[in-house]
C-alpha cells in the first residue's frame, strides 16, 4: 500500500483468519494431554451409580489421570483425537478470533470508534458462528478422548471413520450434539476475552503507553475451551 511502511499495513482478514487458527493449533499441540485428562475425569463413572463410582474411581487428579493413561494405554493415548482437535482449532479459532475485527467493522459500518455494544455484538456473533462451524470436530475430538484403548475394541478407528460412524448411527444431527449450550458458552467467553482485550488496548493507545496496531488474535493463544 502506498504511503505505508511494511509494519504499518494492517493485516488482512485472511491473515488474521489463518494466524488465529495456526496459533490455536500450536497451543492445542502443547495442551492436548491436559484436555484429554479433563475429558476422562468428566466422564468417569457416568455408567455407574454415584456410590460405586466414587469407590472405584480410576482417575484421581490431573497428574494421576495422565500417569494412569500412560501406564494402561500408552503415551499415545494422551493424544487420542488430536487430528479432530487440530481441525477444530483451525475452524473454531479462525472464525472466533480471526474474524472478530471484520465483524466489528461490519456492525460499526466502518467507523473507527466502536461502541461497547458493537464489540459485544461482534464477540457474541463470532463466538456463536465458530461453534456452528466447528461443532462436528468437537464432537469427534471428545469421543476419541473418551474411548479407552485398554478396554478392548475401539468404536472409532480413525477420524474419518468417526465422522462416518456418528452420521450413520446417530444421523447427521448427531455431529451437532451439544451445540446449543456450546453456542451460549462460547458467545459469553468470546465477549469476555476479545472485548476486554479490545477495550484495554484502546485505553493503552490513548494513554500512549503503547504504539501500533495489534490485532486481537495476537494476544490470545486459545486451546482449553
Amino acid at each position: 500500500m502506498v504511503g505505508f511502511k511494511a509494519t504499518d499495513v494492517p493485516p488482512t482478514a485472511t491473515v488474521k483468519f489463518l494466524g488465529a487458527g495456526t496459533a490455536a493449533c500450536i497451543a492445542d499441540l502443547i495442551t492436548f494431554p491436559l484436555d484429554t485428562a479433563k475429558v476422562r475425569l468428566q466422564i468417569q463413572g457416568e455408567s455407574q451409580g454415584p456410590v460405586r463410582a466414587t469407590a472405584s474411581a480410576q482417575y484421581r487428579g490431573v497428574m494421576g489421570t495422565i500417569l494412569t493413561m500412560v501406564r494402561t494405554e500408552g503415551p499415545r493415548s494422551l493424544y487420542n483425537g488430536l487430528v479432530a482437535g487440530l481441525q477444530r482449532q483451525m475452524s473454531f479459532a479462525s472464525v472466533r478470533i480471526g474474524l472478530y475485527d471484520s465483524v466489528k467493522q461490519f456492525y460499526t459500518k466502518g467507523s473507527e470508534h466502536a461502541s461497547i455494544g458493537s464489540r459485544l455484538l461482534a464477540g457474541s456473533t463470532t463466538g456463536a458462528l465458530a461453534v456452528a462451524v466447528a461443532q462436528p470436530t468437537d464432537v469427534v475430538k471428545v469421543r476419541f478422548q473418551a474411548q479407552a484403548r485398554a478396554g478392548g475394541g475401539r468404536r472409532y478407528q480413525s477420524t474419518v471413520n468417526a465422522y462416518r460412524t456418528i452420521a450413520r448411527e446417530e444421523g447427521f444431527r448427531g455431529l451437532w450434539k451439544g451445540t446449543s449450550p456450546n453456542v451460549a458458552r462460547n458467545a459469553i467467553v468470546n465477549c469476555a476475552e476479545l472485548v476486554t482485550y479490545d477495550l484495554i488496548k484502546d485505553a493503552l493507545l490513548k494513554a500512549t503507553l503503547m504504539t501500533g496496531s495489534c490485532p486481537p488474535f495476537s494476544a490470545w493463544v486459545p486451546g482449553t475451551w
